[in-house]
């Protein structure tokens, strides 16, 4: 075969992927800039070119800042928790332990859940003096609380939810790795005398930070688009407490019907998710190991 037949067999392969990924992602994207520019259709007046008069809108956009702090404080609390919790049960479950296969089904079983469904269990965890974490609590006699319905709590109960759905998923990721791992590495190490948090610490997690880049970048995607649990369980509030950016576009957008607006919503939290994802691949590729 020759260099050139090899050249147009290789892009052939890769024309389906490319297709798709231009059809859903780069047209989507580049439509979404181009609206941005324009103001919202109505029944009487015509979409006009108004350049960058939606972006100069989302400064005094109290909500909006808002909801940014907001997905900020949620991204911080989630991301970091999720993945410790990950890789804690990783480890545990990759141990000869008994009961092994029933922890890593219920450690999962999260994961394959529907969020709505999810929300509505924890609805029933939150109900004020009704609930499963009112009774828990009324039997250290504490006073009920309305968990969703103040502002100081309704953002971390919506922080438990995540972490409770998604740190199932990146166990799998982690136990994957841990599988791959030669055994003989932990053997050679117990003969040398180190100790297991040693072992961990210099052998074991430098091997997984490939893996961690891939759960980190999933992780921050997860956490810039949440909205089927906050419709169920607060629909933003109390008083915007809950109000993150997704859900913030998609009430722009659909329940305010204002199209424009919401484009340019969305490119900003586009330009925040790619440099999140360029800032990950940049700093941490240096400490990620590779087998």
């Amino acid at each position: 075969m020759t260099r050139s037949s090899q050249w147009l067999y290789g892009w052939l392969l890769l024309l389906p992927a490319a297709a798709l990924l231009a059809l859903f992602t780069h047209y989507p994207t580049v439509g979404t800039l181009w609206h941005s520019f324009f103001s919202t259709p109505r029944s009487a007046r015509p979409a006009a070119f108004i350049g960058l008069e939606n972006y100069r809108q989302l400064i005094d956009d109290a909500i909006f800042w808002q909801a940014l702090s907001n997905n900020l404080w949620y991204a911080a609390g989630t991301i970091p928790l999720s993945i410790a919790l990950a890789l804690l049960m990783a480890a545990w479950v990759n141990a000869s332990i008994a009961g092994r296969g029933f922890l890593r089904l219920a450690y999962f079983t999260p994961t394959v859940l529907p969020m709505i469904a999810v929300a509505n269990i924890w609805l029933f965890f939150y109900t004020p003096e009704y609930g499963l974490l009112e009774k828990m609590t009324a039997a250290f006699g504490l006073s009920t609380h309305n968990w969703l319905g103040s502002k100081n709590t309704a953002l971390g109960a919506l922080m438990a939810v995540a972490v409770w759905k998604e740190a199932g998923f990146f166990m799998i990721f982690y136990l994957a790795a841990l599988q791959q791992m030669s055994p003989h590495l932990a053997e050679a190490a117990a003969i040398e005398g180190a100790s297991r948090w040693y072992f961990f610490r210099r052998v074991t997690f430098p091997l997984l930070m490939p893996t961690t880049l891939f759960v980190l970048v999933n992780a921050v995607i997860n956490a810039f688009r949440l909205v089927d649990h906050i419709v169920v369980m607060t629909r933003g509030g109390p008083d915007n407490a809950t109000e993150l950016l997704l859900f913030y576009i998609y009430e722009i957008g659909f329940r305010f019907w204002d199209p424009a607006y919401a484009a340019a919503l969305t490119m900003i939290l586009l330009a925040l998710l790619g440099a999140a994802a360029l800032g990950q691949f940049w700093f941490l590729e240096r400490k990620v190991h590779y087998q």
